[in-house]
């Protein structure tokens, strides 16, 4: 039977707003929710007449055509279909998140670089006006490549709303509590925990407990997914239960808003009279999530050497290009280090990819000074790294037994494109300028 038109009236939305905020369990899972019962058409995806007078809608985040295990894409049932979310468009100035390509012709991109953690602002910042951005990489329009960003916010969104058609992203929170209220759901955070935002999907930013810091991937090429583990089988590293995507969750409510949309690296507002937060159910697999880097499983050596640091990746978006990724996320987080006649920090390296890395908290074993929780660093591809001299004497002389590296959790943007600065990044943000020394005072050991 069909369930009849809700009654729309000024202001009104479900009485448990946020609470209890509730997950379904599993990564890339098909999964359907409601916030009223009876309004998830059964059997078909597109009824003559959807119930409570909903409009039926797909959201599709990969191309109609493609192969079955990656076709991703989710069926709303929404108070309105989306075209009435959108109006005519104002193209505005965001000016602190920037988009590949971004090659500023006075910053030297080519080094070894940190940053102190970016300190709060003191102004009222939300989501949009409080992202800087830090490095870019590709080329946005061609929709390879990705960017880095550190997100600064005192103040949540009032009647304000955004997405992206350009990205998907990844999102680290450092300090602070927040909220994202999208499309399919309500999502909380805090640090220790990431979010996954996909494409298209359209949210506000709220602030929990403030100020918010975190970091920001920005995934222009193909989306997230699980590594392939290989030898390591089925179990550890992330596994797919862990990841939780949020229960339907839909406003009802007639007010002046705005709808802030990123679209091949600009931005444009839209003026709507309502929210666009009316999704009242859905199924599919195309949505968002969050996980617990606590959850977070890693396997090491057992015996002797090593491991490269892709043994860590949680996530990973590929390029097209067997082996290399248009971006890994790897976590570096508490762990037992067993190895024999093992020089157990990572070693010296130069590598195809560029690595930007952040520090959640605590304290990174090959750094253990001036990698500040809520710091960044960035060692572009084909550029040496590794140990400074402490770290390399330690580990070159301590008793190798059984040791937890306990207190830290890091993580790393790894990518296959070089990643250039922002003119932020090199001018304004607080860069170490004496990073590069960290490496001056190792000694030539060689006997012959």
């Amino acid at each position: 039977m069909d369930h009849p038109a809700s009654k729309n009236e000024t202001c009104k939305q479900p009485d448990n707003i946020y609470s209890p905020t509730k997950y379904m369990p599993g990564f890339g899972n098909d999964f359907e929710t409601e916030a009223l019962p009876g309004a998830l058409p059964q059997g078909r995806n597109s009824p003559q007449k959807c119930n409570y007078g909903l409009y039926g809608e797909q959201l599709s985040g990969t191309a109609f055509t493609a192969p079955n295990h990656q076709n991703e894409r989710t069926w709303c049932y929404r108070i309105r279909p989306s075209v009435k979310h959108s109006h005519r468009y104002t193209k505005i100035d965001v000016p602190h998140w920037k988009s590949a390509p971004n090659i500023v012709d006075d910053v030297v991109s080519l080094g070894q670089y940190r940053w102190d953690p970016i300190p709060h602002s003191k102004a009222d910042q939300n989501w949009i006006e409080g992202i800087r951005t830090m490095t870019t990489a590709g080329d946005v329009n061609t929709q390879v490549g990705m960017a880095s960003h550190v997100y600064l916010v005192t103040q949540s969104m009032q009647n304000e709303y955004f997405y992206s058609a350009d990205s998907e992203l990844l999102v680290v929170p450092q300090d602070g509590e927040i909220r994202f209220v999208t499309e399919l759901g309500v999502i909380e955070a805090a640090p220790k925990e990431i979010v996954i935002i996909p494409r298209g999907l359209v949210y506000r930013v709220e602030v929990i407990t403030g100020p918010c810091r975190g970091f920001i991937c920005e995934n222009y090429g193909q989306k997230f997914s699980l590594p392939n583990r290989g030898p390591i089988g089925a179990n550890c590293l992330a596994n797919r239960r862990d990841f939780k995507t949020p229960v339907a969750y839909y406003e009802d409510i007639d007010t002046p808003s705005k709808v802030t949309i990123k679209w091949c690296g600009q931005f444009h507002t839209t003026e709507i009279d309502h929210s666009p937060i009316d999704v009242v159910a859905w199924h599919g697999n195309y949505g968002p999530c969050k996980y617990n880097l606590s959850n977070y499983c890693p396997v090491g050596a057992l015996l002797f050497d090593h491991p490269d640091p892709s043994i860590y990746t949680v996530l990973t978006a590929p390029s097209g290009i067997d082996g290399t990724a248009n971006i890994d996320f790897v976590l570096f987080r508490e762990r037992w280090s067993v190895a024999e006649n093992t020089f157990r920090p990572p070693w010296y390296h130069k590598n195809i990819m560029s690595e930007l890395m952040g520090n959640i908290y605590g304290q990174y074993d090959a750094k253990p000074e001036g990698f500040i929780p809520g710091g960044l660093s960035l060692h572009n591809m084909m550029l040496p790294h590794g140990p400074d001299k402490d770290a390399f004497e330690k580990a070159s002389n301590g008793e190798l037994a059984p040791t937890k590296l306990e207190n830290t959790m890091s993580f790393m943007f790894e990518t296959r494109f070089p990643q250039h600065l922002t003119a932020y990044a090199a001018k304004e943000a607080p860069i170490q300028d004496n990073y590069i020394d960290c490496w001056s005072d190792i000694e030539k050991n060689f006997m012959y």
